[in-house]
């Protein structure tokens, strides 16, 4: 199991996550404070507060949905 930190910063940020997270056959959730969210839903990602950084935890491995997550790692844009 692995974990990230993201941040989305607008709707289409969030579509785009959702598109890339569909494709992957395994389980994805996104944790913001005690909230926890499917990835592959696009309804639970927009009810989440978009302006926080955001837990992702991948319970597999992609090495294309990984290399995206490092696209918009909270970490990588100093963002806390």
């Amino acid at each position: 199991m692995k974990e990230r930190k993201i941040r989305l910063v607008t709707i289409e940020d969030a579509k785009n996550f959702v598109t890339r997270a569909i494709k992957c056959d395994f389980d994805i959730d996104i944790y913001c404070n005690r909230i926890i969210i499917d990835a592959k839903s696009i309804l639970g990602i927009l009810s989440l507060d978009l302006t926080k950084v955001l837990t992702v935890q991948l319970h597999g491995s992609d090495e294309d949905f990984e290399a995206y997550l490092d696209t918009i790692s909270a970490v990588e844009n100093k963002i806390a």
